[in-house]
């Protein structure tokens, strides 16, 4: 197997692993704000609700960078 092949396999696993963890830390920032997400498609998520998600996750990584 050449070097570019373990890279793009290495990659390919850290990506899956990082989708995950992202996803599980979206779950929880809606659940903390009583908006009921669906795995999969959520498309009938106002934008408000939908920027309300974001906003809380960028709040609780810049809380977590301010406690190290």
């Amino acid at each position: 197997m050449s070097n570019h092949n373990r890279n793009s396999n290495s990659n390919t696993e850290m990506t899956d692993k990082g989708r995950q963890a992202l996803d599980k830390f979206k779950m929880e920032s809606a659940s903390e704000l009583g908006i009921n997400l669906k795995d999969g498609y959520n498309g009938d998520l106002t934008s408000r609700e939908a920027g309300s998600i974001g906003g809380k996750m960028v709040q609780k990584m810049i809380n977590s960078y301010k406690m190290q």
